[in-house]
Protein backbone atom coordinates (compact mmCIF):
# COMPACT_ATOMS: atom_id res chain seq x y z
CA UNK A 1 0.00 0.00 0.00
CA UNK A 2 2.86 2.39 0.81
CA UNK A 3 4.44 1.70 -2.59
CA UNK A 4 1.18 2.44 -4.39
CA UNK A 5 0.76 5.70 -2.45
CA UNK A 6 4.18 6.81 -3.63
CA UNK A 7 3.35 5.85 -7.20
CA UNK A 8 0.57 6.77 -9.62
CA UNK A 9 -2.29 5.27 -7.59
CA UNK A 10 -3.74 6.37 -4.26
CA UNK A 11 -5.18 3.43 -2.31
CA UNK A 12 -8.14 3.93 -0.06
CA UNK A 13 -7.52 3.59 3.70
CA UNK A 14 -10.58 1.32 3.96
CA UNK A 15 -9.27 -1.42 1.63
CA UNK A 16 -9.28 -3.88 4.54
CA UNK A 17 -13.03 -3.39 4.88
CA UNK A 18 -13.69 -4.03 1.16
CA UNK A 19 -15.94 -6.87 0.13
CA UNK A 20 -14.66 -9.51 -2.29
CA UNK A 21 -16.59 -7.96 -5.20
CA UNK A 22 -15.23 -4.49 -4.42
CA UNK A 23 -11.68 -5.81 -4.15
CA UNK A 24 -11.95 -7.62 -7.48
CA UNK A 25 -13.35 -4.51 -9.14
CA UNK A 26 -10.57 -2.43 -7.63
CA UNK A 27 -7.91 -4.88 -8.85
CA UNK A 28 -9.47 -4.85 -12.31
CA UNK A 29 -9.32 -1.05 -12.42
CA UNK A 30 -5.65 -1.15 -11.42
CA UNK A 31 -4.90 -3.73 -14.11
CA UNK A 32 -6.66 -1.54 -16.67
CA UNK A 33 -4.61 1.45 -15.56
CA UNK A 34 -1.39 -0.57 -15.76
CA UNK A 35 -2.32 -1.80 -19.24
CA UNK A 36 -3.04 1.78 -20.33
CA UNK A 37 0.29 3.02 -19.01
CA UNK A 38 2.14 0.13 -20.64
CA UNK A 39 0.56 0.98 -23.98
CA UNK A 40 1.41 4.65 -23.49
CA UNK A 41 5.00 3.69 -22.68
CA UNK A 42 5.16 1.49 -25.80
CA UNK A 43 3.84 4.36 -27.95
CA UNK A 44 6.41 6.78 -26.53
CA UNK A 45 9.20 4.23 -27.03
CA UNK A 46 8.07 3.76 -30.63
CA UNK A 47 8.08 7.53 -31.11
CA UNK A 48 11.64 7.81 -29.78
CA UNK A 49 12.90 5.00 -32.03
CA UNK A 50 11.09 6.53 -35.02
CA UNK A 51 12.72 9.92 -34.42
CA UNK A 52 16.12 8.26 -34.09
CA UNK A 53 15.52 6.52 -37.41
CA UNK A 54 14.58 9.81 -39.08
CA UNK A 55 17.70 11.47 -37.69
CA UNK A 56 20.25 8.72 -38.22
CA UNK A 57 18.65 6.19 -40.59
CA UNK A 58 18.23 6.23 -44.34
CA UNK A 59 15.59 8.60 -45.67
CA UNK A 60 14.22 6.48 -48.52
CA UNK A 61 10.71 5.17 -47.99
CA UNK A 62 10.93 2.60 -50.76
CA UNK A 63 11.55 -0.84 -49.30
CA UNK A 64 11.50 -3.90 -51.51
CA UNK A 65 9.85 -7.04 -50.24
CA UNK A 66 9.41 -10.56 -51.56
CA UNK A 67 6.80 -12.91 -50.20
CA UNK A 68 6.95 -16.68 -50.37
CA UNK A 69 5.68 -16.81 -53.95
CA UNK A 70 8.34 -14.37 -55.05
CA UNK A 71 11.29 -16.05 -53.33
CA UNK A 72 13.99 -17.19 -55.73
CA UNK A 73 14.20 -20.92 -56.06
CA UNK A 74 17.55 -22.43 -55.18
CA UNK A 75 17.02 -25.24 -57.68
CA UNK A 76 15.82 -23.56 -60.87
CA UNK A 77 17.46 -20.14 -60.44
CA UNK A 78 19.66 -20.61 -63.53
CA UNK A 79 16.67 -21.47 -65.72
CA UNK A 80 14.65 -18.52 -64.39
CA UNK A 81 17.40 -15.93 -64.78
CA UNK A 82 18.81 -17.08 -68.14
CA UNK A 83 18.59 -14.55 -70.98
CA UNK A 84 20.51 -14.87 -74.22
CA UNK A 85 20.12 -11.17 -74.95
CA UNK A 86 21.54 -9.96 -71.61
CA UNK A 87 24.67 -7.80 -72.21
CA UNK A 88 27.98 -8.86 -70.77
CA UNK A 89 29.49 -6.49 -68.16
CA UNK A 90 32.57 -4.58 -69.23
CA UNK A 91 35.47 -3.02 -67.40
CA UNK A 92 33.84 0.40 -67.80
CA UNK A 93 30.51 -0.66 -66.21
CA UNK A 94 31.87 -2.53 -63.20
CA UNK A 95 33.50 -1.24 -60.03
CA UNK A 96 34.20 -3.94 -57.43
CA UNK A 97 31.54 -6.14 -59.09
CA UNK A 98 28.86 -3.42 -58.78
CA UNK A 99 27.35 -1.98 -62.00
CA UNK A 100 27.59 1.75 -62.48
CA UNK A 101 26.45 4.30 -64.99
CA UNK A 102 28.93 4.91 -67.80
CA UNK A 103 30.60 8.30 -67.34
CA UNK A 104 29.97 11.00 -69.91
CA UNK A 105 32.95 12.09 -71.96
CA UNK A 106 34.35 15.61 -71.90
CA UNK A 107 32.97 16.18 -75.37
CA UNK A 108 29.46 15.21 -74.25
CA UNK A 109 29.63 17.45 -71.19
CA UNK A 110 30.73 20.52 -73.17
CA UNK A 111 28.94 19.91 -76.48
CA UNK A 112 26.42 22.76 -75.90
CA UNK A 113 29.02 25.27 -74.69
CA UNK A 114 30.78 27.84 -76.80
CA UNK A 115 34.29 26.76 -77.78
CA UNK A 116 37.10 29.29 -78.07
CA UNK A 117 40.42 28.29 -79.59
CA UNK A 118 43.63 29.27 -77.88
CA UNK A 119 46.57 28.99 -80.30
CA UNK A 120 50.05 28.49 -78.88
CA UNK A 121 52.62 29.80 -81.37
CA UNK A 122 56.38 30.05 -81.57
CA UNK A 123 57.93 33.40 -80.83
CA UNK A 124 60.92 32.73 -83.07
CA UNK A 125 59.84 31.05 -86.32
CA UNK A 126 63.32 30.18 -87.53
CA UNK A 127 65.00 26.78 -87.62
CA UNK A 128 67.39 26.24 -84.71
CA UNK A 129 69.68 24.19 -86.92
CA UNK A 130 70.02 26.23 -90.14
CA UNK A 131 68.23 29.49 -89.39
CA UNK A 132 65.74 29.18 -92.28
CA UNK A 133 62.18 30.51 -91.82
CA UNK A 134 59.72 27.83 -90.67
CA UNK A 135 56.54 26.92 -92.58
CA UNK A 136 53.34 26.06 -90.65
CA UNK A 137 52.08 22.57 -91.53
CA UNK A 138 49.08 22.40 -89.15
CA UNK A 139 48.02 22.54 -85.52
CA UNK A 140 48.02 19.82 -82.85
CA UNK A 141 45.23 19.43 -80.24
CA UNK A 142 46.58 19.52 -76.68
CA UNK A 143 43.57 19.55 -74.28
CA UNK A 144 40.24 21.24 -73.47
CA UNK A 145 39.74 23.41 -70.39
CA UNK A 146 36.55 24.75 -68.85
CA UNK A 147 36.84 28.50 -68.24
CA UNK A 148 34.52 31.06 -66.63
CA UNK A 149 34.22 34.85 -66.68
CA UNK A 150 32.67 36.11 -63.40
CA UNK A 151 29.58 38.33 -63.50
CA UNK A 152 30.39 41.78 -64.82
CA UNK A 153 28.73 44.77 -63.17
CA UNK A 154 28.57 48.02 -65.13
CA UNK A 155 26.34 51.06 -65.49
CA UNK A 156 24.36 51.64 -68.67
CA UNK A 157 23.86 55.34 -69.42
CA UNK A 158 20.82 55.61 -71.68
CA UNK A 159 20.63 58.49 -74.10
CA UNK A 160 18.15 59.11 -76.86
CA UNK A 161 18.65 61.31 -79.84
CA UNK A 162 16.48 64.37 -80.34
CA UNK A 163 15.56 65.69 -83.80
CA UNK A 164 13.83 68.75 -85.13
CA UNK A 165 12.33 69.58 -88.48
CA UNK A 166 14.07 72.61 -89.97
CA UNK A 167 11.49 72.88 -92.71
CA UNK A 168 8.59 73.32 -90.26
CA UNK A 169 10.49 75.37 -87.72
CA UNK A 170 9.66 79.03 -87.33
CA UNK A 171 9.88 81.68 -84.66
CA UNK A 172 6.85 80.36 -82.74
CA UNK A 173 7.02 76.56 -83.10
CA UNK A 174 9.67 73.90 -83.78
CA UNK A 175 8.61 70.22 -84.09
CA UNK A 176 10.77 67.99 -81.83
CA UNK A 177 11.08 64.23 -82.31
CA UNK A 178 12.70 61.89 -79.76
CA UNK A 179 13.72 58.25 -80.11
CA UNK A 180 11.76 55.81 -77.99
CA UNK A 181 13.58 54.78 -74.79
CA UNK A 182 13.28 51.27 -73.28
CA UNK A 183 10.53 50.89 -70.66
CA UNK A 184 12.09 50.50 -67.18
CA UNK A 185 11.17 47.55 -65.01
CA UNK A 186 10.69 50.04 -62.15
CA UNK A 187 10.31 53.81 -62.32
CA UNK A 188 13.05 55.86 -60.68
CA UNK A 189 15.26 52.79 -60.21
CA UNK A 190 18.70 51.92 -61.57
CA UNK A 191 17.89 48.20 -61.76
CA UNK A 192 17.69 46.65 -65.23
CA UNK A 193 15.58 43.54 -65.99
CA UNK A 194 18.77 41.46 -65.97
CA UNK A 195 19.81 42.84 -62.56
CA UNK A 196 16.45 42.04 -60.97
CA UNK A 197 16.42 38.62 -62.67
CA UNK A 198 19.84 37.90 -61.17
CA UNK A 199 18.68 38.81 -57.64
CA UNK A 200 15.53 36.70 -58.02
CA UNK A 201 17.42 33.70 -59.35
CA UNK A 202 20.01 33.88 -56.58
CA UNK A 203 17.35 33.91 -53.86
CA UNK A 204 14.64 31.61 -55.17
CA UNK A 205 16.50 29.13 -57.34
CA UNK A 206 19.85 29.03 -55.57
CA UNK A 207 18.61 29.80 -52.04
CA UNK A 208 20.92 32.77 -51.36
CA UNK A 209 19.26 35.12 -48.83
CA UNK A 210 19.41 38.86 -49.42
CA UNK A 211 21.88 39.53 -46.61
CA UNK A 212 24.44 37.34 -48.39
CA UNK A 213 23.66 38.98 -51.71
CA UNK A 214 24.23 42.32 -50.02
CA UNK A 215 27.73 41.12 -49.06
CA UNK A 216 28.40 39.94 -52.62
CA UNK A 217 27.44 43.29 -54.14
CA UNK A 218 29.61 45.07 -51.56
CA UNK A 219 32.58 42.86 -52.46
CA UNK A 220 32.11 43.99 -56.08
CA UNK A 221 32.21 47.64 -55.02
CA UNK A 222 28.44 48.32 -55.10
CA UNK A 223 26.68 49.44 -51.92
CA UNK A 224 23.20 47.87 -52.11
CA UNK A 225 21.28 47.22 -48.91
CA UNK A 226 19.08 44.18 -48.49
CA UNK A 227 16.12 46.57 -48.20
CA UNK A 228 16.83 47.83 -51.72
CA UNK A 229 17.13 44.25 -53.01
CA UNK A 230 13.84 43.31 -51.32
CA UNK A 231 12.11 46.33 -52.88
CA UNK A 232 13.39 45.30 -56.30
CA UNK A 233 11.89 41.83 -55.91
CA UNK A 234 8.54 42.99 -54.54
CA UNK A 235 7.99 45.81 -57.04
CA UNK A 236 9.20 43.85 -60.08
CA UNK A 237 7.27 40.69 -59.23
CA UNK A 238 4.02 42.64 -59.64
CA UNK A 239 4.51 42.27 -63.39
CA UNK A 240 4.07 38.50 -62.98
CA UNK A 241 0.58 38.78 -61.49
CA UNK A 242 -1.41 38.82 -64.75
CA UNK A 243 0.74 36.04 -66.18
CA UNK A 244 0.11 33.98 -63.02
CA UNK A 245 -3.65 34.48 -63.42
CA UNK A 246 -3.48 33.39 -67.06
CA UNK A 247 -1.55 30.25 -66.13
CA UNK A 248 -4.09 29.46 -63.40
CA UNK A 249 -6.94 29.73 -65.93
CA UNK A 250 -5.14 27.17 -68.13
CA UNK A 251 -4.38 24.93 -65.13
CA UNK A 252 -8.08 24.76 -64.26
CA UNK A 253 -8.70 23.29 -67.72
CA UNK A 254 -6.28 20.42 -67.07
CA UNK A 255 -7.37 16.82 -66.43
CA UNK A 256 -5.47 16.67 -63.10
CA UNK A 257 -4.14 19.08 -60.49
CA UNK A 258 -1.64 18.17 -57.78
CA UNK A 259 -1.75 20.31 -54.63
CA UNK A 260 0.32 20.65 -51.48
CA UNK A 261 1.24 23.29 -48.90
CA UNK A 262 4.03 24.06 -46.44
CA UNK A 263 4.40 26.41 -43.44
CA UNK A 264 5.91 29.88 -43.82
CA UNK A 265 6.67 32.29 -41.03
CA UNK A 266 5.65 35.89 -41.69
CA UNK A 267 6.80 38.42 -39.08
CA UNK A 268 4.48 41.37 -39.79
CA UNK A 269 0.94 41.73 -41.06
CA UNK A 270 -0.64 45.15 -41.60
CA UNK A 271 2.26 46.71 -39.73
CA UNK A 272 1.74 44.55 -36.63
CA UNK A 273 3.90 41.74 -35.27
CA UNK A 274 2.16 38.37 -35.71
CA UNK A 275 2.67 34.93 -34.22
CA UNK A 276 1.93 31.63 -35.88
CA UNK A 277 2.61 30.46 -39.40
CA UNK A 278 1.25 31.27 -42.82
CA UNK A 279 1.08 28.76 -45.66
CA UNK A 280 2.69 28.54 -49.05
CA UNK A 281 0.40 26.56 -51.36
CA UNK A 282 1.40 24.98 -54.66
CA UNK A 283 -0.85 23.76 -57.49
CA UNK A 284 0.77 21.73 -60.29
CA UNK A 285 -0.25 20.28 -63.62
CA UNK A 286 -0.15 16.50 -64.10
CA UNK A 287 2.75 14.46 -65.41
CA UNK A 288 1.02 13.92 -68.75
CA UNK A 289 -0.38 17.43 -69.08
CA UNK A 290 0.21 19.37 -72.27
CA UNK A 291 1.36 22.43 -70.33
CA UNK A 292 3.76 21.99 -67.40
CA UNK A 293 3.43 24.54 -64.59
CA UNK A 294 3.67 24.99 -60.83
CA UNK A 295 1.74 27.89 -59.29
CA UNK A 296 2.46 29.07 -55.76
CA UNK A 297 0.06 31.03 -53.61
CA UNK A 298 0.62 32.55 -50.17
CA UNK A 299 -2.14 32.83 -47.58
CA UNK A 300 -2.23 33.43 -43.85
CA UNK A 301 -4.16 30.22 -43.12
CA UNK A 302 -4.54 26.59 -44.11
CA UNK A 303 -8.27 27.07 -44.46
CA UNK A 304 -10.40 25.42 -47.12
CA UNK A 305 -11.35 28.92 -48.25
CA UNK A 306 -7.98 29.06 -50.02
CA UNK A 307 -8.79 25.90 -51.98
CA UNK A 308 -12.25 27.24 -52.77
CA UNK A 309 -10.79 30.55 -53.97
CA UNK A 310 -8.09 29.01 -56.19
CA UNK A 311 -9.91 25.98 -57.59
CA UNK A 312 -13.48 27.31 -57.58
CA UNK A 313 -15.78 24.89 -59.44
CA UNK A 314 -12.95 22.66 -60.68
CA UNK A 315 -14.59 19.29 -61.38
CA UNK A 316 -11.75 17.07 -62.61
CA UNK A 317 -9.10 15.12 -60.70
CA UNK A 318 -7.47 16.70 -57.63
CA UNK A 319 -4.63 14.72 -56.03
CA UNK A 320 -3.54 15.66 -52.50
CA UNK A 321 -2.19 14.22 -49.27
CA UNK A 322 -5.67 13.98 -47.76
CA UNK A 323 -5.69 17.24 -45.80
CA UNK A 324 -9.26 18.17 -44.88
CA UNK A 325 -8.86 21.65 -46.39
CA UNK A 326 -9.03 20.21 -49.91
CA UNK A 327 -12.57 18.96 -49.26
CA UNK A 328 -13.64 22.53 -50.00
CA UNK A 329 -13.25 21.63 -53.68
CA UNK A 330 -16.61 19.85 -53.57
CA UNK A 331 -16.95 19.26 -57.31
CA UNK A 332 -13.46 17.81 -57.78
CA UNK A 333 -12.79 14.07 -57.92
CA UNK A 334 -10.36 13.58 -55.04
CA UNK A 335 -7.35 11.29 -55.52
CA UNK A 336 -5.30 9.95 -52.63
CA UNK A 337 -1.55 9.52 -52.28
CA UNK A 338 -0.11 6.05 -51.80
CA UNK A 339 3.27 7.53 -50.82
CA UNK A 340 1.64 8.95 -47.68
CA UNK A 341 -0.02 5.61 -46.94
CA UNK A 342 3.34 3.87 -47.37
CA UNK A 343 5.02 6.47 -45.15
CA UNK A 344 2.67 5.60 -42.28
CA UNK A 345 3.66 1.93 -42.50
CA UNK A 346 7.35 2.77 -42.80
CA UNK A 347 7.09 4.63 -39.49
CA UNK A 348 5.77 1.42 -37.90
CA UNK A 349 9.06 -0.34 -38.54
CA UNK A 350 11.62 1.96 -36.92
CA UNK A 351 14.17 -0.81 -36.40
CA UNK A 352 13.89 -2.24 -39.88
CA UNK A 353 12.10 -5.31 -41.14
CA UNK A 354 13.11 -8.19 -38.91
CA UNK A 355 9.74 -9.91 -38.93
CA UNK A 356 8.49 -10.41 -42.50
CA UNK A 357 5.26 -11.89 -41.10
CA UNK A 358 4.24 -8.80 -39.12
CA UNK A 359 1.15 -6.93 -40.26
CA UNK A 360 3.14 -3.75 -40.97
CA UNK A 361 5.63 -5.65 -43.15
CA UNK A 362 2.80 -7.37 -45.03
CA UNK A 363 1.06 -4.05 -45.67
CA UNK A 364 4.30 -2.49 -46.91
CA UNK A 365 4.92 -5.49 -49.16
CA UNK A 366 1.49 -5.11 -50.73
CA UNK A 367 2.02 -1.40 -51.37
CA UNK A 368 5.38 -2.13 -52.98
CA UNK A 369 3.71 -4.70 -55.24
CA UNK A 370 1.11 -2.09 -56.22
CA UNK A 371 3.87 0.33 -57.20
CA UNK A 372 5.75 -2.35 -59.13
CA UNK A 373 2.61 -3.43 -61.00
CA UNK A 374 1.74 0.14 -61.97
CA UNK A 375 5.04 0.80 -63.75
CA UNK A 376 3.97 -1.04 -66.86
CA UNK A 377 0.65 0.79 -67.30
CA UNK A 378 1.26 4.40 -66.23
CA UNK A 379 0.21 6.88 -68.89
CA UNK A 380 -1.25 4.38 -71.36
CA UNK A 381 -4.55 5.45 -72.98
CA UNK A 382 -6.29 2.17 -72.10
CA UNK A 383 -6.98 1.66 -68.39
CA UNK A 384 -8.71 -1.76 -68.38
CA UNK A 385 -5.54 -3.85 -68.12
CA UNK A 386 -4.20 -1.63 -65.37
CA UNK A 387 -7.37 -2.17 -63.35
CA UNK A 388 -7.20 -5.95 -63.88
CA UNK A 389 -3.67 -6.10 -62.48
CA UNK A 390 -3.87 -3.57 -59.60
CA UNK A 391 -7.44 -4.05 -58.37
CA UNK A 392 -6.74 -7.51 -56.86
CA UNK A 393 -3.78 -6.08 -54.97
CA UNK A 394 -5.96 -3.26 -53.62
CA UNK A 395 -8.59 -5.77 -52.51
CA UNK A 396 -5.90 -7.81 -50.76
CA UNK A 397 -4.62 -4.69 -49.02
CA UNK A 398 -8.04 -3.66 -47.68
CA UNK A 399 -8.73 -7.24 -46.58
CA UNK A 400 -5.44 -7.24 -44.65
CA UNK A 401 -6.38 -4.02 -42.83
CA UNK A 402 -9.59 -5.66 -41.58
CA UNK A 403 -7.49 -8.24 -39.73
CA UNK A 404 -5.41 -5.64 -37.87
CA UNK A 405 -6.57 -4.76 -34.35
CA UNK A 406 -4.12 -2.59 -32.42
CA UNK A 407 -4.37 -0.24 -29.41
CA UNK A 408 -5.25 3.35 -30.12
CA UNK A 409 -2.28 5.67 -30.45
CA UNK A 410 0.22 3.15 -31.81
CA UNK A 411 1.97 3.60 -35.13
CA UNK A 412 0.09 0.72 -36.75
CA UNK A 413 -3.21 2.18 -35.54
CA UNK A 414 -2.36 5.50 -37.22
CA UNK A 415 -1.34 3.72 -40.42
CA UNK A 416 -4.57 1.75 -40.56
CA UNK A 417 -6.66 4.82 -39.71
CA UNK A 418 -5.05 6.92 -42.46
CA UNK A 419 -5.67 4.28 -45.13
CA UNK A 420 -9.26 3.60 -44.00
CA UNK A 421 -10.11 7.31 -43.97
CA UNK A 422 -8.59 7.69 -47.45
CA UNK A 423 -9.93 4.41 -48.90
CA UNK A 424 -12.12 5.98 -51.58
CA UNK A 425 -9.44 8.50 -52.60
CA UNK A 426 -6.73 5.81 -52.71
CA UNK A 427 -8.92 3.57 -54.88
CA UNK A 428 -9.59 6.49 -57.23
CA UNK A 429 -6.07 6.22 -58.68
CA UNK A 430 -7.55 3.59 -61.03
CA UNK A 431 -10.04 6.01 -62.57
CA UNK A 432 -7.54 7.10 -65.22
CA UNK A 433 -4.21 5.65 -66.31
CA UNK A 434 -2.74 9.16 -66.38
CA UNK A 435 -3.21 9.43 -62.61
CA UNK A 436 -0.05 8.63 -60.67
CA UNK A 437 -0.13 6.62 -57.47
CA UNK A 438 1.41 9.46 -55.48
CA UNK A 439 1.25 13.20 -55.00
CA UNK A 440 5.04 13.34 -55.24
CA UNK A 441 4.88 15.80 -58.15
CA UNK A 442 3.46 18.48 -55.84
CA UNK A 443 5.88 17.51 -53.07
CA UNK A 444 8.81 17.89 -55.47
CA UNK A 445 7.43 21.27 -56.54
CA UNK A 446 7.19 22.53 -52.95
CA UNK A 447 10.69 21.24 -52.10
CA UNK A 448 12.64 24.19 -53.64
CA UNK A 449 10.62 26.50 -51.39
CA UNK A 450 11.30 24.30 -48.34
CA UNK A 451 15.04 24.18 -49.09
CA UNK A 452 15.15 27.95 -49.69
CA UNK A 453 13.27 28.57 -46.45
CA UNK A 454 16.10 26.91 -44.52
CA UNK A 455 18.37 29.70 -45.76
CA UNK A 456 16.19 32.81 -45.51
CA UNK A 457 13.99 31.41 -42.66
CA UNK A 458 11.03 33.81 -42.95
CA UNK A 459 9.32 36.61 -44.84
CA UNK A 460 9.20 39.99 -43.15
CA UNK A 461 5.76 40.96 -44.51
CA UNK A 462 2.85 39.55 -46.48
CA UNK A 463 4.02 41.55 -49.50
CA UNK A 464 7.33 39.73 -49.42
CA UNK A 465 5.60 36.34 -49.12
CA UNK A 466 3.28 37.19 -52.05
CA UNK A 467 6.28 38.26 -54.14
CA UNK A 468 8.02 34.99 -53.27
CA UNK A 469 4.97 33.03 -54.46
CA UNK A 470 4.97 34.85 -57.82
CA UNK A 471 8.73 34.38 -58.31
CA UNK A 472 8.62 30.69 -57.42
CA UNK A 473 5.74 30.23 -59.88
CA UNK A 474 7.75 31.71 -62.75
CA UNK A 475 11.01 29.95 -61.86
CA UNK A 476 9.59 26.46 -61.25
CA UNK A 477 7.37 26.64 -64.32
CA UNK A 478 10.41 27.66 -66.39
CA UNK A 479 12.35 24.69 -65.03
CA UNK A 480 9.43 22.35 -65.79
CA UNK A 481 9.57 23.49 -69.43
CA UNK A 482 13.36 23.16 -69.69
CA UNK A 483 13.95 26.92 -69.87
CA UNK A 484 16.96 28.89 -68.75
CA UNK A 485 15.75 30.54 -65.52
CA UNK A 486 17.84 33.71 -65.80
CA UNK A 487 17.00 34.17 -69.46
CA UNK A 488 13.30 33.56 -68.83
CA UNK A 489 13.15 36.05 -65.95
CA UNK A 490 15.04 38.66 -67.96
CA UNK A 491 12.72 38.23 -70.94
CA UNK A 492 9.56 38.58 -68.83
CA UNK A 493 10.85 41.61 -66.92
CA UNK A 494 11.73 43.22 -70.25
CA UNK A 495 8.48 42.50 -72.11
CA UNK A 496 5.78 42.69 -69.43
CA UNK A 497 6.42 46.38 -68.53
CA UNK A 498 5.87 47.20 -72.23
CA UNK A 499 2.36 45.70 -72.05
CA UNK A 500 1.24 47.78 -69.08
CA UNK A 501 -0.98 46.65 -66.21
CA UNK A 502 -3.77 45.23 -68.42
CA UNK A 503 -2.19 43.01 -71.10
CA UNK A 504 -4.43 41.03 -73.41
CA UNK A 505 -4.73 37.24 -73.33
CA UNK A 506 -2.98 37.01 -76.70
CA UNK A 507 -0.04 39.06 -75.42
CA UNK A 508 0.29 36.91 -72.30
CA UNK A 509 0.12 33.67 -74.28
CA UNK A 510 3.26 34.70 -76.17
CA UNK A 511 5.13 34.88 -72.84
CA UNK A 512 4.01 31.54 -71.36
CA UNK A 513 6.88 29.11 -70.60
CA UNK A 514 5.82 26.73 -73.39
CA UNK A 515 5.29 29.46 -76.01
CA UNK A 516 7.16 28.96 -79.29
CA UNK A 517 7.75 32.71 -79.56
CA UNK A 518 10.28 32.85 -76.71
CA UNK A 519 13.76 34.01 -77.78
CA UNK A 520 16.65 31.57 -77.97
CA UNK A 521 18.31 32.86 -74.81
CA UNK A 522 15.36 31.51 -72.81
CA UNK A 523 16.11 27.96 -73.94
CA UNK A 524 18.37 25.64 -71.97
CA UNK A 525 20.29 24.66 -75.12
CA UNK A 526 21.60 28.21 -75.36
Amino acid sequence: RKCLKRGAFAVSKNTKNMSLEEALAYIKSLESKVSELEQKNANLTELIIRNQKKMFGKSSEQIQYMDGAEQLSLFNEAEQEYSASAPEPTKETLVKAHPRKVKRTKAEITEKLKHVEQICDLEDKHCLECGAELVCIGKEFVRSELNIIPAQIFVVDIYRKVYKCTNCADDEYTPIFKAEAPVPVMKKSMATPATVAYVMQQKYQLGMPLNRQEQYWKSEGVELSRTTLANWIIRSSMWFEKLWERMLALLLQDYLIHADESPLRVLKRNGQQVDGQSRMWVFCSGKYSEHKMALYYHHATRSGKVVEKILGDYSKYLQTDGCASYNAAEKAIHIGCWAHARRKWTDCLPKGIDDKNSKAAQALALIERIFAADKGFEGLPENENRIKVIQPLLDEYWKLLETIDTPKGSGIYKAVLYSINQKKQLNNVLLDSRIELTNNLAERAIKPFVVGRKNWLFSDTDKGADASARCYSIIESAKANNLNVFGSLTHLLTELPKLGMEPTTEQLDELLPWATTLPDYCRMEK
